[in-house]
């Protein structure tokens, strides 16, 4: 029963009732019901598998006929070591096509990368007309290689090429894809402009990602613009520069179209995955020396890929 305050006549203040918590349900692992199995299997399988068929199980299929002799018709018979023998002692073709494939790095690497780098600082700075400049330097990119073989044919073309008509050589015309001398650097030439556009963009995406205040810091503390990029800027460009390394490196090894689209990788152009392509595919049709040369390849461009990453990820654990 309630009581009132005579003096006042107001009624004394209920106490707030104590509400007792109720203890939390445990939640246990959510089951996976028969649709979300199927959908797993449906998105993780069935890559894995394709990938299995595709890439792995090639790529395991040509180490094994690697050591043997077959046509691709007849017996397989078990050849050992002799493919790799002949490939390294008494195939004229194979060491330059080596030489070759390295030249094709070394100007991915030396010329293309940093130049690409350089644009990429430039546009990022904004000087007038960048987008443009960007969807020029860019263009090469969306075109393949086949297509840029093409296109230094008709620039480099020792009788019809636009390079011997504006030099007025067509009284005595330089055969710039025919001398063995002079067509390898011509198509570097081309191969190195339409990669360039590509580590633009890669390097003016990481630009844009950095951190504005470090440039600021760096200048604060005295750093002019040289020394602010190579110091505080390009360090932290660190992911871009492995991703730009592993793809210069693959794009150097697995360099075919241009080569073939201009004399069919012969005369001076002669590369690894050119050689594999005529023992494979020619007429020759020996599988298995094919595959040894495609074996080297990929023994190559692994040990480029894992040599690099492994440096990369050392001076991550540093940092």
């Amino acid at each position: 029963m309630t009581t009132v305050n005579r003096t006042t006549g107001t009624r004394p203040a209920t106490p707030p009732k104590t509400v007792t918590p109720r203890p939390a349900r445990r939640r246990g692992p959510r089951r996976h019901t028969h649709r979300d199995l199927a959908v797993l299997c449906v998105l993780l399988g069935l890559p894995i598998l394709l990938d299995l068929a595709l890439v792995w199980g090639p790529t395991l299929a040509s180490v094994a006929l690697s050591f043997t002799t077959w046509d691709g018709v007849g017996d397989i018979h078990w050849a050992g070591l002799n493919n790799y023998a002949d490939l390294f002692a008494d195939y004229p073709q194979f060491w330059p096509a080596v030489r070759n494939n390295l030249l094709w790095l070394a100007a991915l690497g030396l010329l293309a990368t940093p130049f690409g780098l350089l644009l990429a600082v430039l546009i990022d700075r904004g000087v007038r007309f960048s987008r443009l400049y960007q969807s020029t330097l860019y263009m090469p990119v969306v075109l393949s290689l086949a297509v840029v073989g093409f296109i230094a044919q008709l620039i480099l073309s020792r009788d019809q090429g636009a390079l011997n008509a504006l030099l007025g050589r067509q009284d005595h015309p330089v055969d710039w894809l025919g001398d063995p001398d002079l067509n390898i650097w011509m198509i570097l030439l081309a191969a190195c402009w339409r990669h360039t556009g590509y580590v633009m963009i890669l390097y003016l995406a990481g630009l844009k990602s950095v951190d504005p205040e470090l440039k600021e810091a760096a200048a604060i503390d005295g750093a002019n613009e040289r020394q602010a990029f190579f110091r505080v800027v390009l360090p932290a460009l660190r992911p871009v520069n492995v991703i730009v390394g592993v793809i210069t490196v693959i794009e150097a090894l697995r360099a075919f179209d241009i080569v073939y689209a201009v004399n069919k990788g012969r005369n001076g152009l002669e590369l690894l995955s050119v050689l594999v392509t005529d023992n494979i595919i020619g007429e020759a049709s020996r599988i298995g020396f094919g595959s040894a040369i495609a074996v080297v390849l990929l023994l190559v461009s692994l040990g480029f890929i894992i040599t690099y990453l492994v440096q990369e990820l050392r001076g991550e654990q540093r940092r």
